[in-house]
């Protein structure tokens, strides 16, 4: 086994070390850090190559990995407090024949409410498995997961922690492939419900004749849990709610009102305690004039109304959201060293996006499996995502700056038919110093890391 993990190759090993925990840190016998891997460092705003031979204690705020050196005492699940949360860290004592030569440390959950999720999880789980009733475990997301920092986003996330902790119903509006899942996740996360269910109901998914026995059960004929039922105590996420048929909604509305349900088969009303959060990609106000969802219904639920602006409205939250789908990525694939052309990149940046976060994140995807190389270049893109289109918005930018992105898109445009720059200049009608000058002008190089 030791020579087997000797002969191991270096880049296999380093693999092993950033994917084995979420953030860990060797340090040596001085408290010195040895290696920190690059999740840590990331959250940790320090390059790798600055932690190294660095005191612990400099880098790591309220770290105790020095006194596990001193005093060879190891700490497990020990809450360490870290740029405004607390955490669950794991220091380990490394010992060579009986002497402490270093320690070892990792992070466990990233913060309580993860502890807390997990127990609540695994304890809904373990029922459900023993009922029959799940195949499988779900993802769950928090906060932490919705990138971006514009304004509307900024302003999703302060509302979401100003009703959280209520029991008011919530209605999240947004285009398809938004994100309106996290927001949803991320509300029941910071409420006083997160040790309890959360259960989903994606009404777009299941047949119309069956969603009111899938959300109110059979009743006595039948003994599997109702969507509700298993909600109870804690929050019932309506995904689509617009896909309810009228009938539904009326039982759904009794639920509001009077905090009861009415299985299929029962006359007899069965008190729940459950918070209700829902989605539509549609907004109902279309639905309502098209006599598709009762008014009642929508002013019942429409008092806390968050809406999730389309991607190509939040443009300046691009950059953090491609780099977080691009090196999630590329970890799970092991790419380590794969980066972007800087054409590849215009072209991300200047393509709409109709099928918003969710569009982005599968030609990230597919772009990383489908390079070979270390450079993404166009020709890992979809068609449509070359088909380049403006990103333009009249009160944004100057006349000056409007007509310089036009200039600029041609120039790339024109670049992708015709490499050769000076097969290019003729097509453009220009000389080749003068194409050269705006090559420089608008920094269109060869690549972009």
């Amino acid at each position: 086994m030791n020579r087997l993990i000797t002969n191991l190759p270096e880049y296999v090993l380093n693999q092993i070390l950033e994917n084995a925990f979420q953030w860990f840190v060797v340090v040596d016998q001085d408290a010195k850090i040895i290696y920190m891997n690059q999740d840590y460092c990331k959250f940790l705003h320090i390059e790798q190559r600055d932690t190294i031979g660095r005191p612990v204690n400099e880098v790591i705020e309220n770290t105790r990995m020095h006194e596990v050196v001193k005093s060879g005492e190891e700490h497990i699940a020990s809450p360490h407090y870290i740029k405004g949360t607390y955490m669950l860290a794991n220091r380990i004592p490394i010992r060579v024949d009986g002497e402490v030569v270093g320690a070892f440390g990792s992070v466990v959950f990233r913060d309580l409410h993860d502890w807390h999720h997990l127990s609540s999880h695994v304890k809904q789980t373990l029922e459900k498995i023993h009922m029959g009733e799940v195949a499988q475990v779900p993802n769950s997301y928090q906060m932490t997961d919705i990138k971006g920092s514009s304004a509307s986003i900024l302003s999703i996330k302060e509302t979401i922690h100003m009703i959280a902790p209520s029991d008011l119903p919530v209605l999240i509006q947004g285009e398809s492939g938004t994100g309106k899942t996290l927001f949803a996740h991320s509300i029941h996360q910071l409420s006083n419900r997160s040790d309890e269910p959360l259960i989903t109901v994606n009404c777009a998914a299941i047949p119309p004749d069956l969603l009111e026995t899938e959300l109110f059960g059979q009743g006595s004929t039948s003994d599997r849990k109702s969507r509700i039922q298993l909600a109870d105590g804690g929050t019932l996420f309506i995904d689509d709610i617009g896909s309810l048929p009228l009938p539904v909604q009326v039982k759904l509305l009794r639920l509001l009102n009077d905090g009861v349900v009415e299985s299929l088969n029962s006359h007899q009303a069965e008190p729940v305690n459950v918070r209700i959060i829902a989605s539509s990609s549609q907004p109902l106000t279309e639905l309502i004039e098209m006599n598709q969802f009762r008014t009642d219904l929508y002013y019942r639920i429409q008092a806390i109304t968050l809406n999730v602006p389309p991607l190509r409205e939040r443009m300046e939250d691009f950059s953090e959201i491609i780099s977080f789908i691009f090196h999630k990525t590329i970890r799970q694939t092991g790419k380590r060293s794969l980066e972007f052309s800087k054409e590849t990149l215009d072209y991300l940046n200047a393509y709409r996006w109709p099928g918003n976060i969710r569009e982005l994140q599968h030609v990230i995807q597919a772009a990383v499996y489908l390079t070979s190389g270390d450079t993404i270049t166009p020709d890992a893109l979809p068609p449509q995502v070359k088909q380049r289109k403006m990103n333009y918005s009249p009160s944004s930018r100057t006349l000056a700056e409007s007509l310089e992105e036009v200039e600029r898109t041609i120039l790339l445009d024109t670049l992708a038919q015709f490499p050769n720059k000076k097969e290019a200049a003729v097509i453009l009608g220009l000389s080749k110093s003068t194409l050269y000058e705006k090559l420089k002008k608008y920094e269109i190089g060869p690549t972009f890391r």
